[in-house]
């Protein structure tokens, strides 16, 4: 039985292309990236270009870039680390309510050393207001967290707007930017960090990146030897990095023709399941959102027992965050934007991406209707 993949919001599969990129690190140029021999500094050279690649292609001359193991460490580093090298500051901590757990779980780290964590809640659409995050911020503010793109929702905030309040209160504003990149395009300049993660647009997993604007104050996540800049100790993946890169760069390449294909597909869903499901309606603004993400809420049922059915037809969905899957609550973000609980556990969450075709669309669409009808006994 053929899967049809549609949580691409969890993780994509592994371009080709990058693959190949990635072959000759895994394979004959096996050396280890600080070595001085030939090897080494062949390996060496190829981590420079990735590191150089990816911070032209989301415009980071401004800053730096350091190389980690995925979004949610250095999402979870740059929270920590910001926080412990301005310890003398301010020991508030805004994050919007729809962060991801690595950040919401970093912060509550952070209150033995006698920071608090102010959580804005986003309207009922999922947008996080810039005046509601001013006057979070107060009196200032260590840190302040607001993502590019929720991962749930797929709702775009208004992270210029967010930056610019950020800017005025002398507090430093990170975005993460995991779900955005390689859907939509990044400047750096609306941020003073920046995180990322390669299995969210093709790449391999097992690697992300941190970019901070330069100037920025931050401690050390790995103490050991002197890679990224002496700030995370560790053998670089030299292989990751290279896909990581190779990975950005095809989706910047054909970022529009994907995302014009995607919609397409998307759209066709919603549309096919709105009509065919009573009461079925779209979660989070229709307007600004990334084209992949469609979250559904069907009233009466439990967006679990829609999940296993469509497993069970070879339909891969998600009922929120893979990172949160394993909680039977329902989802923290849906309740911030006003859900109730019934209604947060009746979602189901359905990413698409550019594998995917309108003929696969049409079978998830029907599959879906039929294991509603199923659970509402009709």
């Amino acid at each position: 039985m053929e899967t049809i993949y549609l949580d691409h919001a969890a993780t994509t599969p592994l371009d080709e292309r990058v693959l190949s990129a990635m072959m000759p690190y895994l394979t004959t140029e096996y050396g280890n990236a600080d070595s001085r021999y030939g090897l080494g500094r062949s390996a060496a050279a190829a981590v420079l270009a990735a590191r150089d690649k990816l911070s032209a292609l989301i415009g980071g001359g401004g800053g730096n870039l350091y190389f980690t193991s995925c979004g949610s460490e250095a999402n979870s580093w740059a929270l920590k680390g910001v926080c412990a090298a301005n310890i003398n500051g301010p020991r508030r901590i805004v994050l919007s309510a729809i962060e991801h757990p690595s950040l919401i779980r970093a912060a509550e780290d952070m209150a033995v050393f006698g920071f608090e964590t102010v959580l804005v809640r986003p309207d009922s659409s999922g947008i996080v207001s810039p005046l509601s995050v001013k006057k979070a911020i107060g009196g200032g503010a260590a840190f302040v967290g607001v993502m590019y793109v929720n991962n749930e929702t797929g709702v775009i905030q208004p992270v210029e707007e967010i930056y610019n309040v950020c800017r005025e209160a002398g507090a430093f504003y990170f975005c993460d930017c995991v779900q955005a990149a390689g859907s939509l395009p990044l400047e750096c300049t609306f941020a003073d960090g920046v995180s990322l993660s390669a299995h969210k647009f093709y790449g391999p997993k097992g690697v992300g990146a941190l970019w901070l604007k330069r100037g920025a104050r931050i401690e050390r996540l790995v103490s050991g030897g002197q890679q990224e800049g002496g700030l995370r100790g560790g053998t670089t993946f030299v292989a990751g990095v290279v896909g990581m890169a190779a990975a950005l760069e095809l989706a910047c390449r054909d970022m529009e023709r994907n995302n014009a294909h995607i919609r397409a597909l998307r759209d066709s869903f919603v549309a096919g399941v709105l009509s065919g499901v009573p009461g079925a309606r779209l979660v989070g603004d229709n307007v600004r959102r990334v084209p992949s993400n469609a979250n559904i809420m069907f009233p009466g049922c439990r967006g679990e027992r829609i999940m296993i059915n469509l497993d069970m037809a070879g339909i891969a969905v998600s009922t929120g965050s893979a990172c949160s899957s394993g909680a039977s609550k329902p989802s923290p973000v849906l309740l911030a934007m006003g859900l109730s609980e019934e209604e947060a556990a009746s979602c189901v969450r359905f990413t698409f991406g550019r594998e995917n075709t309108l003929e696969q669309v049409s079978r998830a669409c029907a599959a879906v209707i039929s294991a509603v009808n199923a659970i509402r006994g009709k």
